[in-house]
Formats: structure tokens, C-alpha cells, sequence
């Protein structure tokens, strides 16, 4: 769809989805974006928008010589990755249930975390190097060195989770959502303090939104931190997805995988957009450049799709990061029961208790819908469809 056009104070607000469809708190919130003086262009804001901490999720915020912490969030590179594997429908069990039980022996999900580092030799890139960085990192971190390393390759809570997916021609897909975990959480939140304070912040519409100003030690230090906890996602995602896939080779020796596709979908990018250098923050959003593969996630019981990207510049280059949030965890915990989420998941192996009701796929946006409204932002490559969904 062609996006809808909302006048703002600074900059202007388009809607790849009808403005009614808004809810008040996030149209206040993309107000207050749209007023800030370092906003460029304009704002772009993705079909699963909605409500959320700091800045609106499915919201993508260009500045000149600036950055929002806190519109970044406290998952600081939180991400999809997906595998295609050789793996077909019929190579499966009949009976799910084993699988899903070591995949969740295999990746601590929740609270828990490894009991030793898990990457190994196998996992790509400079370990070493990466590790060696932590000391460069805020003191105010310093004491959570052994937490971040027993958590690179965990999963996490919320609406994280590991999936075995099946496409439309019945190959095996293994898909997974994870972020920067507690460390990317702590960068986050002493950032969002110290922007907090500093004084060119004191009269914003929102302190939510306060910045860092480029050629300031704070803008410095905290993109040093950004950066870090971006890599430590992706990594964090990398070893989560051998962990996997290691479940699968011992399951089934003939299996091979193709190149995983990885993107991050809360973060910050350098780039050039309208021929300006911008800091393009995407919040609940990925990058759909031209010929880029991205992962736009449903809910747990109703599909997913692999995309192309078409390079829309008036998005920024960007499209939506899932099906986004129709309802609070709050709201959906008061309205659902077990049995809705039993219902709603049907034919998938994946907990159906009290702790996941407020993830069921009632709670959000039609994913078909949200994928239908960007056609002019990404291309289908591929719908995959849950057959098993790990929670934490």
C-alpha cells in the first residue's frame, strides 16, 4: 500500500497502515519523534506498529548528528535468523514432542544459562578479539563479564523463541529470535540514564527520547557500546542456531543446511538516505534494501515469511520486523485462557500453559495483513509455517 501521510511538528509521519488503526499512546509517541529537531525527512512507520517502551515499535527514526538510546530499547540488536535445511515434512517424527524437548536441553531458554562458555571453534568469527572488547566496555558493566558469557547462545523470555518451520513446499526451516540478552539490557539502560541527564534533554515533549549529540564523549562511549551489543546478538543468534542445528545432525546425520539469513531488527546503522549521512535507528523494523533477505515473523501459531527487500527509500530502506503487538501482555493475560492458546496453536508442539498465554496469537496483528501492507517494501521469498515453537 502506499503509505498515508501525517503532518508532524518537525518532520512528517507515514503510515505503511491506516492511521486509525493506531493506538492514541503510539500515534503521541510518533508525534513526539516527529518534533524532535534532529528527525530528518520525515518518519517512517511500519504496517506492525504499535505502543512501546521509549519509542514506537515499527518505527524507523533517521537523525542528523544524533541518536535515542532508549528509541534503540533495552534489547540492543534483537534479531531473527533462519536456516533452510535439506530436511523435508515426511523426515520428521509423527511425534514432535522429542525434539522440542532437546532443543530446550540444548539452549537454556528463560532465566537460565550455560554452566561453560558455549561457542566453540566451530562458531564463525574472532572470539577472542570480540571477548577481549569487554573490558573497553562502561565500568558500569564490568562486574556482569561471567553472566554475558554464560548467556552468549541463550534464548531468553518474552516473545523470543526457536521454531521448526515447514514452507509451502514442505522443507524444514529452522527460525529463531533472540537479542543482546542481559548485557545488551544493562549498555541500554545506563545509556538511557546518562542521556537522561545531560541538560540539552531537560525540555522534551518525552524524556524517553533524550539523545546523544554527535562530537560528545557520551554520543561516543555509548555507540562503542552499541555497536558491542549489536555483535554480541548476531553472535548470541549464531550460536543458537549451531546449538540447533546440532540437534538435528544427531537426529538426522544426512541433514544439511543452507546460509543462514540474519537480521536485526532493533538497532542503529550508519547510512546515506536523500544524500545525507544518518543514523537510521529502527525500532521493531528491519533493513530492506534492494536484494536484502529479511525474516518477518508471525505469532506462534500462524506463520512466518522470508522477504526480499525492494530498497524503498521513502522507508528508509526498511520494512516491518513481525506481526506486532494488537494487544498489551496485560490486556492479553486478562482475556485469554490456556484453552484460547490450545486452540490457537493447534498442530504445533510448544507449551499451551499459564506462562506463554500473553504470546498467543489472539494478542496480535494478522500477520497476512501486515505483510500485505508493505508490498512496496519487501518481496515474498518463501511462507514458512510452525510445526514446533520453543518458549521461554
Amino acid at each position: 500500500m502506499a503509505p498515508t501521510t501525517v503532518p508532524g511538528k518537525h518532520v512528517d509521519i507515514r503510515l505503511w497502515t491506516r492511521p486509525e488503526t493506531v493506538e492514541d499512546q503510539a500515534m503521541r509517541q510518533l508525534h513526539n519523534i516527529a518534533a524532535l529537531p534532529w528527525t530528518f525527512k520525515h518518519v517512517a512507520v511500519m504496517p506492525d506498529v504499535h505502543y512501546g517502551k521509549g519509542a514506537t515499535v515499527g518505527s524507523v527514526i533517521a537523525m542528523r548528528d544524533a541518536v535515542s538510546p532508549a528509541a534503540v530499547g533495552v534489547d540492543i540488536g534483537c534479531g531473527m535468523t533462519a536456516v533452510r535445511t535439506s530436511l523435508h515434512a515426511e523426515d520428521l517424527p509423527e511425534d514432535l514432542s522429542r525434539i522440542r524437548s532437546t532443543m530446550e536441553a540444548a539452549v537454556p531458554v528463560g532465566r537460565a544459562q550455560h554452566k561453560a562458555s558455549a561457542f566453540t571453534g566451530r562458531d564463525a568469527d574472532d572470539w577472542d578479539t570480540f571477548w577481549r572488547r569487554f573490558d573497553d566496555l562502561t565500568p558500569a558493566v564490568k562486574a556482569n563479564a561471567g553472566r554475558a558469557l554464560h548467556q552468549m547462545g541463550t534464548l531468553g523470555g518474552g516473545n523470543h523463541f526457536i521454531e521448526i518451520c515447514l514452507d509451502t513446499k514442505k522443507q524444514v526451516w529452522v527460525m529463531l529470535h533472540s537479542g543482546s540478552r542481559g548485557i545488551g539490557n544493562l549498555l541500554a539502560q545506563h545509556h538511557i540514564e546518562v542521556a537522561q541527564s545531560l541538560a540539552h534533554n531537560q525540555e522534551l515533549p518525552d524524556p524517553d527520547l533524550a539523545v546523544f549529540l554527535a562530537g560528545t564523549p557520551q554520543m561516543t562511549a555509548y555507540r562503542h557500546d552499541l555497536y558491542w551489543a549489536q555483535d554480541y546478538a548476531r553472535r548470541n543468534r549464531a550460536v543458537m542456531t549451531r546449538l540447533v542445528c546440532d540437534v538435528l545432525r544427531r537426529r538426522f546425520p544426512q541433514v544439511t543446511f543452507d546460509d543462514p539469513i540474519s537480521a536485526h531488527h532493533n538497532y542503529v546503522s550508519e547510512e546515506t538516505h536523500f544524500g545525507e549521512e544518518v543514523l537510521v535507528t529502527r525500532k521493531g523494523a528491519i533493513r530492506a534494501g534492494n536484494g536484502d533477505l529479511g525474516i518477518i515473523p508471525g505469532s506462534m501459531g500462524t506463520g512466518s515469511y522470508i522477504v526480499r527487500g525492494l530498497g524503498n527509500p521513502d522507508s528508509f530502506e526498511s520494512a516491518s520486523h513481525g506481526a506486532g503487538r494488537r494487544m498489551s501482555r496485560n490486556k492479553a493475560r486478562k482475556h485469554f485462557t490456556e484453552a484460547d492458546l490450545a486452540a490457537q496453536t493447534a498442530g504445533v508442539e510448544c507449551r499451551k500453559d499459564a506462562g506463554v498465554v500473553d504470546e498467543i496469537p489472539g494478542a496480535y496483528k494478522d500477520i497476512d495483513e501486515v505483510i500485505a501492507n508493505q508490498q512496496d517494501l519487501v518481496e515474498v521469498v518463501a511462507k514458512l509455517n510452525q510445526v514446533v515453537c520453543v518458549k521461554g
